[in-house]
C-alpha cells in the first residue's frame, strides 16, 4: 500500500513539473497571428529599405552637387571594404575559372570541340561566375563589417547622440559606405573577370591540350563586351542591396551584443537571397533584350 502511495505521490509530481503545453486553440492563436502579423512586418521592413534606399541616392547626388562629400572618410571605408573582399575575390576566382575549364574541358574533348574552351570561360566567368562571386563576397565580408560597426554605435545609442545633434545618422555614415562599396564593386568584379579567365586558360593549355590562340579566339566570340557591361551593372546593383540590407539592419539594432550579432546574421542572409533574385532578373532582361550571339 506505502508502495502504490509512493508512486502516486511521484507520478503527481512529475506532471506537476512537466512543462506546460498550449492547447490546440491556443497554438492555431498563435499561426493565426504568426500568419496575420508577420506579412505586416514583412511590408513595413521593405517600406523601411525603401526609403533607406531613396535618402541614401538623394543624400549621395545632394551632397556631391554642394561638393561636401566627406572624402576621406569615403576612402577610409573604400580601404576597409578592400581589405576584407580583394584577397578573398581572387581566391574565389581562380577555382571558379578552374572548375569551369576541367567541367566543359572533359565534354568538349569527347566531342572534338577543344577549340571552344574559351567560350565557356567566356558565357560562364564573365557572365554569370564574376558578378555572382562579388555579390557574396560583398554580402558575406562587407555587410558584416557594415552590420556590426552600425550595430554596435546603435547599442552605444552613438546614433541617437548623433540625431540629437542634429546629423542624419544616414547621411553621415551610410552614404560613405554606399559610396565606397559602389566604387569597388567594379574593382572586385574584374579582378574576378582576369584571375578566372586566366586560371581557365592555364587549365585549357596545359591539361586539355587547348592552344591559347584558339582559346582567346572563341572567349572573344562568345564574351561580347555586353556581356561585360551588364557584369559590372550586376555588381553595382549588388552593392547598391548589401549597402542598405546591412545599413538598416545596423541602424535598427537592439539588445546589446546579441542584438549585434542578429542584425549581422540578417544582414548576410538577406543580402544573398537578394543577390540571387535580383541576378535572376537582370539576366533575364539581358537575355530578353540582348539576346546571346556570336561577336
Amino acid at each position: 500500500m506505502s508502495t502504490s502511495l509512493a508512486g502516486i505521490q511521484t507520478l503527481g509530481a512529475e506532471k506537476a513539473t512537466a512543462p506546460h503545453l498550449p492547447s490546440k486553440p491556443a497554438r492555431a492563436e498563435r499561426i493565426a497571428k504568426y500568419l496575420r502579423e508577420n506579412p505586416t512586418r514583412s511590408l513595413a521592413t521593405i517600406g523601411r529599405s525603401a526609403r533607406l534606399g531613396g535618402n541614401v541616392v538623394r543624400f549621395a547626388v545632394a551632397d556631391t552637387l554642394a561638393l561636401k562629400l566627406p572624402l576621406r572618410e569615403v576612402v577610409e571605408q573604400m580601404w576597409k571594404l578592400l581589405k576584407v573582399t580583394a584577397l578573398p575575390a581572387l581566391l574565389m576566382a581562380v577555382p571558379i575559372g578552374a572548375e569551369v575549364s576541367v567541367q566543359v574541358g572533359g565534354i568538349m574533348n569527347q566531342v572534338g570541340a577543344n577549340s571552344l574552351a574559351g567560350a565557356a570561360s567566356g558565357l560562364g566567368v564573365v557572365g554569370q561566375g564574376a558578378p555572382m562571386a562579388a555579390g557574396l563576397l560583398m554580402s558575406g565580408a562587407a555587410a558584416s563589417a557594415i552590420a556590426s560597426d552600425l550595430g554596435a554605435r546603435a547599442i552605444r545609442e552613438e546614433i541617437e547622440a548623433i540625431r540629437v545633434m542634429g546629423i542624419d545618422p544616414v547621411q553621415r555614415l551610410v552614404v560613405p559606405r554606399f559610396l565606397a562599396m559602389i566604387a569597388i564593386a567594379p574593382m572586385l568584379c574584374i579582378i574576378i573577370i582576369a584571375a578566372g579567365v586566366s586560371a581557365g586558360l592555364l587549365i585549357s593549355a596545359n591539361v586539355n591540350d587547348v592552344v591559347p590562340g584558339s582559346f582567346w579566339q572563341s572567349f572573344g566570340a562568345f564574351a561580347t563586351p555586353t556581356d561585360l557591361v551588364f557584369s559590372i551593372l550586376k555588381s553595382l546593383i549588388f552593392a547598391a542591396m548589401v549597402v542598405i540590407i546591412a545599413g538598416l539592419r545596423g541602424l535598427e539594432a537592439k539588445g546589446g551584443p546579441t542584438g549585434v550579432a542578429n542584425a549581422v546574421n540578417a544582414s548576410v542572409v538577406l543580402s544573398v537571397f537578394c543577390i540571387f533574385a535580383a541576378n535572376l532578373l537582370v539576366s533575364q532582361l539581358q537575355m530578353m533584350f540582348f539576346p546571346a550571339r556570336l561577336a
